[in-house]
């Protein structure tokens, strides 16, 4: 695969055309002979050798529904089987942006940790040419919008004994000072202090302390209440006592998912989207493990908002670091919407598979704004219901709720349900579980197994579409 993709005016090299299936091959065009069976189906690549220049035809399938990931991944794909070095880009029609995304996607590496033990296969260099300027700077945009995906899905990959709290906290600082985001960390007796009790509880049996990290983008021309992006940022979960089974507890360094989109969002919102408001991110970041310290079921913790939670199910431990990320949002942040994001429930996946992510919400107008930036960046969600009887289904005999019914009635719900209660009348909110879409469970357009960044795009969008809600 390429390292990296340079995108220059003019034309050189092989030539791509993309072809929509509604549009005929230019019966001007001598090559049109060579390509009598091309059906222009979605992701469909057909190639020729003319006068010495590869042509290469990629379906795009129905004109007005045209959707340029598979195909461009397939692209990406045949051009690094080809070892091609220059290719230009053509095509009536084309969403740039999209296409400059995908293949910086293609471009994720995701060989960090492998050693003398593999050799290493060489990424050479892939320069594209493209129509005209306008070419240029959506390939260029979209181009950076990957670079935001893929730092999301490096910081999913990355190990859990190198991405614990401590170095989630560090590449936060690292990004907020590459990109003009303030950045703090809660940490320490300032968890105390502030009353963030899901942190010192699902964290105090690692070796590493919990904190909440707080990034911010404020452009000089921001109107109006920040939004507020919470992460779940669960960096490794063995269950707590409530321990996972064997085969439960591999890929649990993924439950930081929710967080590493928040981040790659963030990211995007300062160097892509630039939205005229302000935009809060809190990384909710624990290790849930086992010693002698760790929090039991039967415990009662009492939340800074008053209401007080049982556990009965240390694996249900996500639910309790958000619920500290609301608290705080809706008391310290003034926000004009809360989004929170995690992989949070088996359930949904249940529920859902593995084609949408699970999304909730108490507001209309915000749950209009995310469905429409959904639509934009096809990162697909659906609506689940948030109903008085699911908040009933989470009352606990000795404590307000407790953060698990065991029935396992509505599970995904539950979740939603629970962290409904550290939401404030009135304050839009918005809960989104990924659990069933954060990861490619195999290589498909310009994916590969493994995380694939999901919710990056889908959050930075929102935030462009409520920003102009807003003003």
């Amino acid at each position: 695969m390429f390292s990296e993709v340079h995108a220059l005016v003019g034309q050189a090299g092989d030539i791509v055309l993309y072809v929509h299936d509604d549009l005929a091959l230019p019966t001007a065009w001598d090559g049109a002979a060579q390509f009598p069976d091309f059906a222009a189906s979605p992701g469909e690549l057909h190639e020729a050798v003319l006068d010495g220049l590869r042509v290469v035809l990629v379906g795009m399938g129905p004109h007005a529904h045209a959707d340029a990931w598979i195909p461009t991944g397939n692209l990406g794909r045949r051009i690094a089987e080809l070892k091609t070095r220059e290719v230009t880009l053509l095509g009536d029609g084309l969403d740039y942006a999209v296409i400059g995304c995908a293949f910086e996607v293609l471009c994720w590496n995701p060989n960090t940790y492998k050693g003398t033990g593999s050799k290493a296969k060489p990424r050479p260099e892939l320069n594209v040419y493209l129509p005209d300027e306008a070419a240029v700077m959506a390939f260029a945009q979209g181009k950076e919008l990957g670079v935001c995906i893929n730092l999301s899905r490096t910081l999913s990959w990355t190990p859990p004994n190198i991405a614990h709290p401590e170095f989630m906290s560090e590449q936060a600082e690292k990004l907020a000072a590459e990109v003009g985001l303030t950045f703090r960390e809660i940490a320490g007796d300032e968890l105390e202090e502030e009353g963030l009790v899901g942190h010192i509880n699902v964290g105090k049996a690692s070796e590493v302390e919990p904190r909440m990290l707080r990034l911010e983008y404020a452009p000089e021309d921001a109107s109006g209440d920040p939004l507020v992006l919470v992460g779940k940022t669960v960096t490794y979960d063995t269950g707590g006592l409530s321990l996972k089974p064997r085969e439960g507890m591999v890929g649990m360094k993924f439950d930081k998912d929710g967080g590493c989109a928040v981040l790659g969002a963030m990211r995007a919102i300062a160097t892509v989207y630039k939205p005229k408001c302000r935009v809060v991110a809190l990384l909710c970041v624990a290790e849930n493990s086992v010693s002698d310290e760790a929090y039991r079921p039967d415990d009662v913790i009492t939340y800074r908002n008053g209401v007080t939670v049982e556990v009965t199910n240390t694996d249900a431990e996500g639910r309790l670091v958000l619920a500290d990320g609301l608290c705080w949002a809706a008391e310290k942040e003034n926000p004009s919407v809360v989004v929170d994001i995690a992989t949070l429930t088996g359930g949904v996946v249940i529920a859902l598979g593995k084609v949408f992510a699970g999304v909730w919400a108490n507001d209309e107008g915000a749950l209009a704004t995310m469905m429409a930036a959904s639509e934009a960046t096809d990162e697909r969600i659906w609506r689940l219901p948030l109903h008085a009887e699911y908040r009933d289904m989470m009352k606990s005999p000795i404590a307000d709720i407790q953060n698990s019914n065991a029935n396992r009635q509505a599970h995904p719900v539950q979740g939603a349900a629970f962290l409904s209660y550290f939401v404030p009348e009135g304050l839009p909110w918005i809960h989104l579980d990924i659990a069933g879409v954060h990861a490619a469970e195999k290589d498909h357009g310009p994916w590969i197994k493994g995380p694939n960044g999901f919710g990056v795009s889908l959050l930075a969008e929102f935030a462009y579409r409520w920003s102009k809600r807003t003003v």
